[in-house]
């Protein structure tokens, strides 16, 4: 038959409700009389006898049709193919002992199909809809992405929106029961610096002024501490503006927490009960507690990131020391610039060949960005370590004493990078994921032991080169230390926060801080920030006004909903646990959206569109 003549397989159904789901018989249904209702998953045609796996959101259940047993359904089920959505009614019967199959839930029995319906028939789908193999994705992303609502049948991502729906009611009984109140902020609202691009919209009534999508709630879950609220939550979309990655979206979801006169411990304690009941619910796992804490500078200085994966016992070590009057210019110029030569070492690498250490080179030239690797190894049969810079360049005692310094022995592999600062500390970090990889020591998504842990004593401020000046390391309300005030004017790069991160598995999932809740001291931080008086006022004056008022101390934290579920869920992309989710383009193409609009609309808006030839 046609594909465009199958519309007349369609029938009525007069099975009724549905009496069980595809995932719920079993062997004590035996005998029962039961409709299903689903997706034609697969069907086999076996020896006068059609198989057909029918599929829902729980399960799948074999269903068997036979002429003896009633030769319209068994005619109707040899025309059915894959994702035709069926009604069928029957009696559950126990399958024979070698038909039994134990990967399925429902594996121990199958229904005898007295009556099929036809209630809607499909087309060939673009790729298969595999469900008994779920590895197996026969399409691209940019195809899976443009026929979601076939992707979703996938159980794979079926599970992982089941996972996210009970992450949500863990979440706000976990809040309800800390005496929380779940209040609603605007989407609408003024568009604020807080260090990425907003989102704008543009208002009909008000030409030429506009709204920004929030980046996140964060002055208005002040505000609602200053109201006097003391204990907000929110499950809220946020959106910014930016390039994405396999971890970022444009609009993604938080879980925004703030809480009058908080300190540092109680967010770190409330947010491991947190972590604690949703383990427990999610993954049906006991996490140990408290976590274990990391300031900044030995995160950066240890690990070469401010979100370090400490699942794996590479560290870094500062070897400049070593070096320092080796006479090797490079080096030299680094350390007297105040820059710092950074090992890595390999245990039992020290026998590499040249070969691999020639792409390793490459690796770090081209993809981290490093002017060159230098690199010291003594093999098991090697008396002292040799480096591939010669002893002309940097004297064998120097190279002894940077490959003692890092800790290594006999048989192993140091790796150096040398630069400026923080840039040095990031690079020989990007290396240390690379050597974990290669080498198998970093887990698979969803495989292994969860580590968490808690950066803190963020620095306050960080020098922007484009800009030429400060800007807030999360944002221009988080309060500096107490002991750190004095230096604010005159060293605001040596001020650190009162700010913390969540890292899970190398990932930040959560940041916060204690806020400034003084008019005075936000003023003063704006004044920092290069913000003067007036673009203050403009941009913040409800704020600071709100200080005026009584404002209590208060702080908080957001989590990254999305990232933290698509690691509970061991997926490897953002993509596989949001229902709609953007592109690498940052493009839906199930809806083609963004999409152009007509032009009385954009004239209602008030708005002109410049086409790229005139904006070049």
């Amino acid at each position: 038959m046609a594909e465009a003549d199958r519309s007349a397989l369609i029938t009525t159904d007069t099975h009724g409700v549905r009496t069980h789901t595809c995932g719920e018989l079993r062997a004590e249904h035996k005998g029962e009389s039961v409709v299903l209702k689903g997706w034609v998953d697969t069907r086999r045609d076996l020896g006068g006898l059609v198989f057909i796996d029918l599929r829902d959101r729980y399960g799948l259940t074999q269903i068997v049709f036979s002429p003896q047993a009633n030769e319209d359904a068994y005619e109707t089920a040899q025309q059915l193919r894959s994702e035709d959505v069926i009604s069928v009614r029957g009696t559950v019967a126990a399958r024979k002992d070698q038909a039994v199959n134990p990967a399925m839930p429902t594996g121990t029995i199958e229904v005898q199909g007295d009556a099929c319906a036809v209630l809607n028939v499909s087309d060939t789908p673009p790729f298969v809809v595999s469900t008994q193999d779920e590895s197996r994705v026969d399409a691209n992303e940019d195809l899976r992405l443009k026929y979601r609502y076939l992707d979703l049948r996938r159980p794979a991502l079926q599970r992982n929106l089941e996972l996210r729906h009970r992450f949500y009611q863990t979440t706000r009984r976990f809040f309800d029961q800390h005496d929380f109140l779940e209040v609603e902020t605007p989407v609408l609202m003024k568009s604020t610096p807080e260090g990425a691009r907003d989102f704008l919209v543009p208002s009909r009534l008000h030409p030429g002024h506009f709204y920004a999508l929030p980046q996140s709630p964060q002055t208005y879950k002040q505000i609602l501490m200053v109201s006097g609220l003391d204990r907000y939550v929110q499950i809220v979309k946020c959106f910014r503006d930016e390039d994405l990655r396999a971890d970022r979206q444009p609009e993604f979801t938080q879980v925004d927490v703030e809480m009058t006169f908080a300190t540092e411990e109680q967010v770190y304690d409330l947010m491991e009960g947190l972590m604690a009941d949703l383990w427990a619910d999610l993954k049906d796992t006991e996490i140990d507690t408290p976590f274990p804490r990391m300031t900044y500078d030995e995160a950066m200085r240890t690990y070469g990131s401010d979100k370090p994966d400490v699942r794996f016992d590479l560290k870094l070590q500062d070897v400049s020391d070593a070096f320092d009057g080796c006479g090797f210019r490079v080096f030299q110029s680094i350390i007297d610039d105040d820059g710092r030569i950074m090992a890595l070492p390999v245990p039992g690498e020290g026998d590499r060949g040249r070969s691999a250490m020639d792409r390793l080179t490459d690796y770090v030239t081209d993809t981290i960005g490093a002017a060159g690797l230098i690199y010291i190894q003594q093999g098991e049969d090697d008396e002292v370590p040799s480096c591939n810079v010669s002893t002309n360049a940097i004297p064998q005692e120097h190279v002894e004493a940077a490959f003692e310094q890092a800790g290594a022995e006999p048989g192993d592999l140091v790796l150096l990078v040398a630069g400026p600062t923080p840039t040095v500390y990031e690079q020989a970090g990007q290396l240390r994921l690379h050597m974990a990889d290669d080498l198998g020591l970093r887990p698979e998504p969803g495989e292994g032991p969860d580590r968490f842990l808690w950066v803190t004593d963020f620095p306050l401020l960080e020098w922007d080169d484009e800009h030429e000046r400060y800007a807030p390391m999360h944002h221009p309300f988080t309060a500096p230390k107490d002991e750190h005030l004095d230096r604010l004017d005159d060293d605001p790069g040596a001020v650190e926060a009162r700010a913390y991160d969540l890292v899970l598995n190398g990932h930040e999932i959560g940041g916060g801080s204690i806020r400034i809740h003084n008019r005075e001291m936000q003023a003063r931080m704006f004044d920092v920030l290069g913000i003067d008086a007036e673009e203050a006022e403009q941009r913040f004056g409800f704020l600071l006004d709100a200080f005026r008022y009584g404002a209590p101390p208060h702080g908080g934290i957001a989590l990254g909903l999305d990232r933290l579920i698509m690691l509970i869920a061991g997926a490897s992309s953002l993509r596989e646990v949001i229902a709609f989710p953007k592109t690498q383009s940052a493009k839906e193409p199930m809806v083609n959206s963004p999409d152009t609009v007509d032009a009385e609309q954009l004239e209602t808006l008030h708005i002109d569109t410049v086409s790229d030839e005139e904006d070049a």
